[in-house]
Parts: C-alpha cells; sequence; structure tokens
C-alpha cells in the first residue's frame, strides 16, 4: 500500500492549486467590481496612457520622443542623446534632462532606464494605482502565476501516479485501479484549468479593467486634426515601434541592441 503515500500529496497537491486558483479569481473579480467606475468622466494625459500601455519604460520613451519631436532632444541614430533645450518642461522632461547628465550628452539605454525609475514615475503610478485604473504591484500576474501552479500540480500528479504504477503492488490490486485514484486529483486540476480558461479573461499587466477601457477610448479622444498628438499617442499606445520617422527609429533600434547592459 506504499502507493496510498504517493496519492495523498498528488491530492495536497491538486487541490491547494486549485483552492489559490479560485480564490485569486474571487479576488480579482471583487477588485474589477469595486473599480467599475473608477475613471469615469476623466481622460487620460498621454504619459498616464503610456503607463497603463507599457510600463515606466514607455512612459521615459514617450518623454524621450516628445523632447525629440519638439527639437529640444537630438536622438541620433547612433543611439546617442544630446541635449538642445535644457529646460523641461515637465517632472518626466526634467528626470530625462537629469539622467543625460551636465554633459548634455549620453547614451539612450541608460537615460531611458534612469528615467524609468525616477520619483516622477513612481508618482505617476501611485496615482493610477488610487484611482484604480493601473493595477498595483502585488496584484500583477496573480491570475496567470495562480494558473502555473495548478499547471505545474497537474504534472506533478502525473509523475506521482506513474511512480504509484512502477512500483510492485500486492496481487489484490489492479494497476489500473491505482492509475484510477491519480486521474481524479489530475482531472480536478485539468477541469480547473479548462474552467479558468474559458471564465477568466487575460488582465494586463499595467491596466486595471477600468484603466483599459479609458485606453480604448484614448484613440478617439486624441482626434485625428493633430498629427503631432496622434503621433505621440500612437507611441503611448504602441511604443517606439509606432514612430514612423526613419531617423528616430535607427536611435530607439540602436537602444534596443544595448538595453540590456543597463537592465532596460
Amino acid at each position: 500500500m506504499f502507493w496510498v503515500l504517493l496519492l495523498l500529496p498528488a491530492w495536497v497537491l491538486a487541490g491547494t492549486a486549485c483552492a489559490r486558483l479560485c480564490l485569486t479569481a474571487v479576488r480579482t473579480a471583487a477588485m474589477d467590481t469595486a473599480d467599475a467606475d473608477a475613471g469615469g468622466g476623466r481622460a487620460l494625459t498621454l504619459y498616464e496612457a503610456a503607463f497603463l500601455s507599457g510600463g515606466p519604460g514607455r512612459v521615459a520613451d514617450l518623454a524621450l520622443v516628445t523632447m525629440a519631436r519638439q527639437r529640444r532632444l537630438l536622438l541620433a541614430h547612433t543611439g546617442w542623446a544630446t541635449v538642445v533645450d535644457p529646460c523641461g518642461r515637465d517632472e518626466m522632461e526634467r528626470s530625462v534632462l537629469g539622467a543625460i547628465g551636465p554633459g548634455g550628452q549620453s547614451r539612450i539605454a541608460p537615460v531611458r532606464a534612469s528615467a524609468a525609475t525616477a520619483d516622477a514615475v513612481r508618482e505617476l503610478a501611485e496615482r493610477l494605482v488610487g484611482a484604480g485604473l493601473a493595477v498595483p504591484d502585488g496584484g500583477r500576474d496573480s491570475v496567470a502565476a495562480a494558473v502555473r501552479r495548478v499547471r505545474l500540480a497537474a504534472l506533478a500528479v502525473c509523475a506521482l501516479g506513474a511512480a504509484a504504477v512502477a512500483l510492485p503492488v500486492p496481487t489484490d490490486v489492479p494497476r489500473h485501479l491505482i492509475a484510477l485514484w491519480f486521474a481524479l486529483p489530475l482531472l480536478l486540476t485539468l477541469g480547473c484549468l479548462a474552467v479558468a480558461r474559458m471564465e477568466i479573461h487575460p488582465y494586463a499587466r499595467w491596466a486595471s479593467p477600468a484603466g483599459q477601457r479609458l485606453l480604448c477610448a484614448l484613440p478617439r479622444q486624441s482626434g485625428g486634426a493633430d498629427g503631432e498628438r496622434t503621433l505621440l499617442t500612437s507611441v503611448a499606445l504602441r511604443g517606439v515601434h509606432a514612430i514612423g520617422e526613419p531617423d528616430l527609429r535607427a536611435a530607439f533600434a540602436h537602444r534596443e541592441r544595448h538595453a540590456g547592459r543597463y537592465g532596460s
């Protein structure tokens, strides 16, 4: 009856993982209900849209592109940023200038990495979380992590079941009956995964459901008459890949090749 000692941890792993997924889904649903009216009647700023779409790095990218488009910052295709106007118009731009340093020139990758962790971005994140538009740090990827735990539990049940079937057993205990006992916790995990796939919609990494609704409305708010704002809106929502200017695209492409050095 040694196989029973393997069946017990199989049930514990399956039951614990499925219970955690259910609790996480319930908490997330409660948060969505509480924040259902969050942000009602307000429009997002471009920095807010950038954070909800791509996080701190997207905010830094938007500030760099904004300053470059206004000829206050030169972004060379070689991956260097050069200050033209040393006066920032907001806290985010001042963070970028501070990251470049008093020399007025720096590589784009470390500037982006430093600006993304500046106080201005942290304060922006806190405001969005407080307004129910952004996902708190502890809530990011919580549902996905719970689903991964259930998948690991299913694999563990399979491994324990295979080990139990492979063990020598008394002649009065058929091996197919042992396999059937392990099939029960396996069905529990697979059923939980199936329900999660059908019922739990995917959650964005940065934006809450209320924030996602405002993001969907942002292109309509920006309008098509103002080409400059439309471009910056595209950068905020889709990143630097939305830039149509070859020189700017080359500068950020060079940045991406060196981003790993700076933890970006």
